[in-house]
């Protein structure tokens, strides 16, 4: 149903990841549009070159991009791509690999399509929500699927490597937990879930934007996932608020009843 979608998507993730990588081994001019919010020139070329693509591509769809002006009311159509031009930012300037370019599709407030690609590592996840996920690696391609393990002690927690909250800390108690993976990007801590390599993620604090959202989402919800808040409620992409006010939880299907009360209880950080 998407096919025409899908295939504009993953060539504008690569074009843009190839650009990244043009980048990664320079000297990066660094700004900060807010305190531990860096901005590259990576950022916004990457930005600009996928906007422009998908402007070309589908001229009547809404874009919501984290380096575009965002009071231009893209989210009110009823398709909307949301673009994450270099999720992990941070992990880009230490030179670790673990960044990613994220694609998302919206269709009437709900993500359909999402295409996540990590250049440094030759990683490429892309799925339909109801079409199935697969991942690209090395020429290879691999259908995703979500993990089954159902006991708490045999789940892998994938965390954030650059901060971690309090919050979290008390989420693992309650659900006994035993394993942490770290990891950057949300779309590489949500592929790691799709592919079955870890089985929850939580992010409780409001400091993520849809475009951190829409393409994990449809990765995970297509591997047969659970994603949203942490209060168990869905995201919405038709909607002005931009900030994921309630959080983000992502995790398999057999995780996912615990998993939910379990943040539910947690919370969201206001800070």
């Amino acid at each position: 149903m998407l096919e025409r979608e899908l295939t504009v998507a993953v060539e504008l993730a690569r074009r843009a990841g190839a650009l990244v990588m043009e980048l990664y081994e320079t000297d990066v001019r660094v700004a900060y549009k807010q305190p531990a919010d860096p901005v590259t020139l990576a950022d916004e070329r990457s930005n600009a070159l996928i906007v422009r693509g998908l402007a070309e591509q589908f001229p009547d769809d809404g874009i919501v991009a984290e380096e575009s002006p965002l009071d231009t009311g893209g989210w009110r159509r009823s398709r909307c791509w949301y673009v994450d031009p270099l999720d992990g930012t941070k992990e880009f300037l230490a030179r670790n690999g673990e960044f990613s370019v994220m694609i998302g599709l919206a269709i009437d407030g709900e993500s359909r399509l999402g295409v996540v690609h990590a250049p440094a590592r030759d990683l490429l996840y892309a799925a339909v929500v109801g079409e199935g996920a697969w991942l690209e690696r090395g020429g290879r391609r691999t259908p995703l699927r979500v993990a089954s393990r159902d006991r708490a002690e045999s789940w892998v927690l994938v965390v954030s490597r650059s901060h971690r909250s309090a919050r979290l800390d008390a989420f693992v108690r309650a659900t006994g937990i035993r394993t942490e993976r770290p990891s950057g990007s949300v779309g590489l801590k949500c592929g790691l879930i799709a592919e079955g390599e870890a089985d929850v993620y939580v992010h409780p604090s409001p400091r993520s934007s849809k475009w951190d959202a829409c393409a994990p989402e449809a990765i995970v919800k297509a591997a047969g996932g659970f994603f949203g808040d942490v209060f168990g409620s869905p995201f919405r992409y038709d909607e002005a608020e931009m900030a994921n006010v309630r959080g983000i939880l992502a995790c398999s299907a057999a995780a996912a009843p615990l998993v939910r009360d379990a943040a539910r209880a947690l919370g969201v950080d206001p800070t």
